[in-house]
């Protein structure tokens, strides 16, 4: 069956299960200010299995809080360069470069700028609440302290299994329409 796609001001948002084909300049938008835009491919719904994305990160923007998950990542680099932290380690990336994130890899990618593809497993690292929130699962991921991380100002100042602790010095993600980022 066909999911139902809805147009809104900020673009389509899925709203419900099934297979559906969308191009990524009509979705809605996510601007994470300090950590770039990402176009909201899974609508209202959340992806059980898999989680799929697109993130266009500006000079020196991190594409997330340094960490380590139970699960599997993998990222390519669609366009531009990037700096990935991995296990303290930085690596210099460029298009086409992929990077392999076996799990408790703990890693970030910080653009230069770059647009990267970004896929992971959620089949250990991941919940829904009670509220039907994708959540972290205790002990299952951590936000992790580390000085190469931390010069990028991708690493929290302690070691932290909370989201909201390892991200509360950004601004809320705010929903947006595309602007012409991946041209």
């Amino acid at each position: 069956m066909e999911a139902p796609l809805e147009q809104t001001e900020h673009g389509l948002v899925l709203k419900g299960d099934g297979w559906f084909v969308v191009n990524v300049k009509d979705v809605r938008w996510r601007e994470k200010p300090g950590r770039g835009r990402s176009p909201n491919l899974s609508g209202d719904i959340l992806f059980d299995q898999l989680g799929v994305g697109i993130t266009v990160l500006g000079p020196g923007e991190p594409m997330s809080m340094y960490h380590w998950e139970s699960d599997q990542e993998d990222f390519l680099i669609l366009s531009g360069t990037a700096t990935l932290v991995i296990e303290g380690e930085e690596r210099p990336l460029k298009q086409w470069d992929f990077v392999h994130c076996p799990p408790h890899a703990a890693h970030v990618i910080v653009g230069g700028p770059c647009v990267v593809f970004g896929v992971g497993s959620r089949e250990r690292h991941t919940m829904l609440d009670e509220g039907g929130r994708r959540v972290g699962k205790p002990g299952e991921s951590s936000y992790v302290t580390d000085p190469v991380a931390a010069k990028h100002g991708a690493a929290h100042e302690r070691d932290t299994e909370s989201a909201e602790e390892a991200y509360a010095r950004f601004p809320p993600v705010e929903h947006a329409r595309y602007g012409g980022w991946l041209d």
